[in-house]
């Protein structure tokens, strides 16, 4: 049998375009946009003569039309609720923008949701369900929790910090830092204490159990109350979401006790000596009037309140803070997404909300039981630090809770290859 000659394309075979590679970049790329604000603070992220943000997206979007077109997809009918529910909650705010008060805000606001949401979303389920992106999403995370951990350590020993510059220039940036770092650290420890109960040698169980503990400790030294707590949430529950998916209930339970025990042990220890709290602001801030000392239950209150006196519309997007009497400022919105929606899309937006996002958890708790586990607790890994924090922080207009929902979808979808 004669081989036919080989074409101009098979012998530049070099340029063919890997899906494998495809994959890989757009984990990475995913990652670096998901933590650009935690990287920039680092001394290599504030080096880059580009914008760590643009840089990222520019790679990310052309490797997710590459991804899009080298799988091909299945998904779940269980995503159509949170879809149907994210697409009728960004043309319900478009709408509510009609009657809000706001001149600065809104218009700052509404394309974060509409525009980048929509990206992010279908971002984090794409990387999401690619294998070969989510694995680099989550070697990425695994160096960025490290990285940023040692710039904080490094900024606190030199009095130095590089996001807002010189430390005490600008609260509300170093605010944004440790925030940022802390979700960047708790990501980072939940997917080592996975790693830990997926271990088969004592050895790999010993250098994660290391790896989780150093971050668990460089979680105490930003200042961010919630990345601590969200960082003791996902160790104590990611890894017993692995042993529960695989069907392991009894190593899920020892998990949990021993995971609480030993935090326990390790901050009685660090009380004990008052001395040994000096430089470590996150146990600092908690001990610094708690809850009374913060401005969120006022928030929160004033929200029920304005949600209350405008219904059935709600404020419009973009409108709490000047009802709050705080005028255009955005640092000051509700914190908290659901009080949040319900303030500015009155209880249209609340339902809307409630589709999207608690549609999301469903999907996540649905699938944990069909996925494979590894999937499902990387997957948490990432998710739950970002959903607590949306909770207490951020804003409708933060993408990094859209990448999480994406991810928590993404658990619903299947993607293959095309050979």
């Amino acid at each position: 049998m004669t081989v036919p000659p080989a074409t101009s394309w098979q012998r530049l075979g070099a340029v063919r375009i890997d899906a494998a590679g495809c994959g890989s970049l757009a984990g990475l790329a995913a990652a670096a946009l998901h933590f650009a604000g935690a990287l920039k603070s680092t001394p290599p992220g504030a080096a880059l003569p580009v914008d760590l943000t643009l840089l990222s997206a520019a790679l990310l979007v052309p490797s997710l039309l590459v991804l899009l077109l080298t799988r091909r997809w299945w998904l779940h009918g269980a995503l159509a609720l949170p879809l149907a529910g994210a697409a009728l909650l960004w043309l319900w705010l478009v709408l509510a923008g009609s009657w809000s008060r706001s001149a600065v805000i809104l218009p700052q606001k509404l394309p974060e949701i509409v525009l980048l949401g929509p990206v992010m979303l279908m971002a984090g389920m794409l990387v999401g369900a690619d294998a070969a992106s989510r694995r680099w999403l989550d070697r990425a995370t695994l160096g960025t929790g490290p990285l940023v951990a040692a710039s904080v350590a490094w900024g606190l020993a030199t009095g130095k910090v590089v996001l807002g510059g010189l430390a005490g220039a600008s609260p509300d940036l170093l605010r944004v830092q440790y925030q940022l770092a802390g979700l960047a650290i708790a990501c980072a420890a939940g997917l080592g204490a996975v790693r830990i109960v997926e271990a088969a040698a004592w050895p790999s169980r010993l250098f994660w159990g290391v790896f989780t503990l150093a971050l668990s400790a460089a979680a105490l030294l930003p200042g961010g109350r919630m990345g601590l707590i969200s960082l003791i949430v996902s160790v104590l529950l990611t890894p017993a979401l692995r042993c529960r998916s695989a069907h392991r209930p009894a190593a899920a339970l020892r998990w949990v006790l021993a995971a609480a025990l030993a935090g326990g042990l390790g901050l009685g220890l660090l009380l004990l000596p008052s001395q040994a709290m000096d430089g470590l602001r996150t146990l600092e801030r908690f001990t610094e009037g708690g809850m009374e000392a913060s401005a969120r239950p006022a928030l929160w209150r004033a929200a029920l309140h304005w949600a209350g006196e405008t219904l059935p519309l709600g404020l419009g997007t973009g409108g709490f803070t000047i009802a709050a009497g705080h005028g255009e400022r955005r640092g000051l919105y509700p914190h908290n997404h659901l009080l949040e929606a319900l303030a500015e899309g009155g209880p249209v937006g609340l339902l809307l909300w409630l589709g999207c996002f608690g549609g999301g958890a469903a999907v996540l708790l649905l699938r944990a039981r069909h996925a494979a586990p590894g999937r499902v607790a990387r997957i948490a890994a990432l998710v739950l630090p970002v959903g607590l924090a949306a909770m207490v922080s951020t804003d409708l207009g933060n993408r990094m809770v859209w990448f999480a929902l994406g991810l928590a979808l993404s658990t619903g979808m299947v993607a293959k290859r095309v050979e």
